[in-house]
């Protein structure tokens, strides 16, 4: 009788893992496949294939009508602006990861936002790895965000701070900043890819047993990436970006990843003495207050995520002594600006090519979005000339190589954000469609070259 040769239950193969993603594959590459970053896949010896067996089902699933939904309902922070990020509030058991540059502000909103959910009568804990507790009191005290319910420690070890969550039971939990934390559990030094994967993955299996809502503060590159490993930003359900030049009041925070809510929407905030204030209409920082008109100013409405925002550019041109002119631009894109000072001499004739021009705009707000090209356009034409533009005037649209002012998105809800603020009177890009529903007592004038808004304004 013949001898039946058993099967291997499981097989050695030589393995490599991507330090950023966390992306394994059976041989070097010297690019990782999943997150394109290059010199990041190292040989972590062998690794063992394994078969997982069924086991008994101790919660079984549910038709989708008989899931209870209010478990992940909203619960507002009493801040509009991150309610407005968020998507509506905070969820129970949701991740948050907030990531920003030093002293941008992270910590500063965050402990806020910790006072105020504590003076709801619910337990917070605050976990600091960077200072002490005695610091971060001083901050409280200076914010004004200081709660009964509001609980201060100073950890570095991952297993202590996870104590005081079983010990605490708290609705929210604050790690600042999730770097700090380490595990004594695994090799590695804190920061590092091993360690920062072991504290996110125990920080949110607790948050999801516990249905603990977790803010987790983050570091972020040189780059204005996030540090630490990207598998961070796949495990956790919300990514924040807290963003802000050092020199400017003005603090922005977008949603890259959201999954209670939209992406497209972005928080502003004001950096002051007495904390991180919210600003339902931050317009005023970015515009300038004249009495009369200027020339070589030009007020437009970009759109930041949903959010309209007003902005004013200003240029001025100077005569060049030397034969190469200068071109200094802030907050705008220095290679748009010089195609559109190209555009204006080759296309509308204006004589440039021996005038020093510096282009800026106001209140260090940067504008990336195409739909301001033709408010700079309209900003050096006013300087050539010395002749302001209209009182109470809003210029956008997108401007080609050709001369020809093309259409933007959100035309009508720039026009009723302008209006809102108090304008009259607005040059937008013709479009099929037209400009939408123009409120009442406002006037549009469509134009489709740049030649033919220089000859409606000057």
């Amino acid at each position: 009788m013949a001898t039946k040769t058993a099967r291997p239950a499981r097989a050695s193969a030589p393995a490599y893992r991507c330090g950023e993603c966390g992306w394994t594959t059976a041989k070097w590459v010297g690019r990782c496949g999943e997150c394109q970053a290059w010199g990041t896949v190292e040989e972590t010896g062998q690794t063992v294939a394994r078969t997982t067996p069924a086991v008994a089902v101790a919660s079984p699933a549910l038709r989708i009508s008989q899931v209870d939904a209010t478990a992940a309902s909203y619960q507002p922070t009493r801040i509009g602006e991150l309610d407005r990020v968020l998507g509506g509030g905070l969820v129970p058991g949701a991740v948050i990861l907030l990531a920003g540059e030093p002293g941008v502000g992270k910590s500063t909103l965050v402990l806020d936002v910790a006072a105020r959910v504590a003076r709801l009568g619910k337990d917070v804990l605050y976990i600091t790895g960077e200072e002490s507790s005695a610091q971060v009191k001083l901050r409280a005290e200076r914010i004004g965000a200081l709660a009964e319910t509001l609980y201060l420690t100073a950890e570095s070890d991952l297993g202590q701070a996870l104590g005081q969550v079983e010990r605490l039971s708290p609705s929210l939990l604050i790690v600042d900043s999730v770097q700090t934390l380490s595990s004594a559990a695994v090799d590695g030094t804190a920061g590092g890819v091993t360690q920062v994967r072991e504290v996110a993955a125990s920080l949110i299996a607790a948050a999801k047993t516990r249905g603990m809502t977790t803010i987790l503060v983050g570091h972020v590159t040189k780059d204005g990436s996030i540090a630490g490993p990207r598998l961070l930003e796949h495990l956790v359900d919300v990514v924040c970006q807290f963003e802000g030049d050092r020199h400017s009041r003005l603090r922005l925070m977008r949603a890259i990843k959201n999954r209670y809510g939209p992406t497209d929407e972005v928080g502003c905030f004001d950096l002051t003495e007495t904390g991180v204030e919210g600003l339902a209409d931050p317009s005023g920082l970015f515009v300038s207050r004249t009495k009369d008109p200027v020339s070589g100013t030009c007020i437009t409405v970009t759109l930041e995520g949903r959010r309209p925002l007003l902005a004013e550019v200003q240029a001025l041109l100077a005569e060049s002594s030397n034969s190469q002119p200068r071109r200094a631009t802030s907050g705008l894109d220095s290679s748009r600006v010089a195609m559109l000072l190209a555009v204006l001499q080759q296309r509308a004739s204006l004589s440039l090519h021996k005038d020093d021009s510096y282009v800026a705009t106001v209140g260090g707000v940067k504008l990336s979005e195409p739909a301001t090209d033709l408010a700079v356009a309209l900003a050096v034409a006013s300087a050539k000339t010395n002749q302001p533009l209209a009182a109470r005037l809003i210029a956008f649209g997108e401007v080609g190589l050709a001369g020809e002012v093309r259409p933007v998105p959100g035309i009508a809800q720039r026009v009723q954000e302008a209006e809102r603020l108090g304008f009259t009177h607005a040059v937008v890009p013709a479009s099929p469609n037209g400009p939408g529903r123009v409120p009442a007592g406002f006037t549009v004038h469509e134009v489709s070259t740049l030649t033919e808004a220089l000859q409606l304004l000057f």
